[in-house]
């Protein structure tokens, strides 16, 4: 055996307690949740590469009970907010209560002040209420009268959206869109799929199998593992493969709007992560490839011409991936 070889072999052996651990929430997620592998695996790397995600899919698709199904995997703070057209930025912040006791302003803390925070129909609160999130989902704190209340750690934001109702909805600005990791589309059950849920839901009711749910990764080891993906090694030809990726989406004539160095950390922290479920210390390109749709697709934007002919961010990103050497 070679030393490449030999570094493989260690590699892959000290992701194994990691990639049993996922494997032992995969399991769990799955006997509740019919499908949707695809989701189910990018919310789990959304989770060990520390960042926020957003799910957009129609109603009735599972959005909602797999975000609180991963809140409840893991052992931390849990807090779901429902986002109104009459939702105030005090309402998801906090607000400073005047205490006559000690003749003080005393922060109350809002909603967002938890671990894992669900806010669903995110798209329905004002651009003031939105522009709230800034902040928090950048730099981990909230700013209220002049004082900085800092997050604990882990602090994940999950937001969920319905592509197709439009009446009473605003639309995410670009600078809150770039803050979420990925942005994860659901589509329908197959058939099958779907013949499967109504069998269990025939034989047990969702809350009840949601109450048996116990808690497998504590805060501790939630950190610990995200500072195993920040280790994972990758190749600089799969670096330089990223970069060139995010850099055509800046040049390509179908878009108006490409994607920004942000997006290549999320790319490369993404890959990272997707390694690790996989059971690997390393990046393949496949890995890259398989995030690269849920990292970019909220970042870029169409010109009117390429919308006007049906096409969408996920088409261009084929056309772009396919003009490009993928490294092997």
């Amino acid at each position: 055996m070679d030393h490449t070889e030999q570094n493989e072999t260690e590699q892959i052996t000290t992701a194994s307690p990691l990639a049993k651990l996922i494997e032992q929430v995969e399991g769990q997620i799955q006997n509740i949740i019919v499908g949707q592998k695809p989701m189910i695996d990018l919310l789990l790397a959304g989770l060990l590469a520390d960042g926020h995600i957003l799910i957009e899919g129609a109603p009735g698709v599972a959005k909602t009970l797999t975000a609180k199904l991963l809140a409840k995997l893991v052992d931390v703070q849990f807090s779901r907010i429902q986002f109104t057209p009459d939702l105030m930025p005090s309402d998801v912040l906090g607000t400073s209560v005047f205490n006559p006791q000690t003749a003080t302003f005393q922060f109350k803390p809002g909603p967002v002040f938890s671990n894992i925070v669900l806010i669903d129909e995110i798209n329905r609160a004002p651009a003031k209420t939105q522009a709230a999130l800034f902040e928090v989902m950048e730099e981990r704190q909230v700013t209220v009268d002049g004082h900085t209340n800092h997050m604990r750690a882990p602090f994940m934001v999950i937001g969920t959206q319905n592509p197709i109702e439009h009446e009473g909805t605003y639309r995410l600005p670009e600078g809150q869109l770039d803050r979420f990791l990925m942005k994860i589309v659901v589509g329908y059950p197959s058939l099958e799929e779907e013949i499967t849920i109504l069998e269990r839901q025939n034989q047990q009711a969702i809350t009840t199998l949601l109450d048996d749910i116990k808690p497998v990764i504590t805060a501790e080891i939630l950190e610990h593992a995200r500072k195993q993906i920040r280790a994972i090694h990758i190749e600089p030809k799969l670096i330089e493969f990223i970069a060139r990726l995010v850099f055509a989406t800046r040049n390509d004539r179908s878009l108006y709007i490409g994607a920004s160095p942000r997006a290549s950390i999320a790319l490369m922290q993404t890959a990272k992560a997707i390694g690790v479920l996989r059971g690997r210390s390393f990046v393949i390109p496949e890995d890259v490839l398989y995030a690269a749709p849920a990292v970019l697709r909220h970042r870029i934007h169409l010109t009117p011409e390429r919308e006007m002919e049906g096409a969408t961010t996920d088409d261009v990103l084929r056309e772009i991936i396919s003009s490009l050497e993928i490294p092997r």
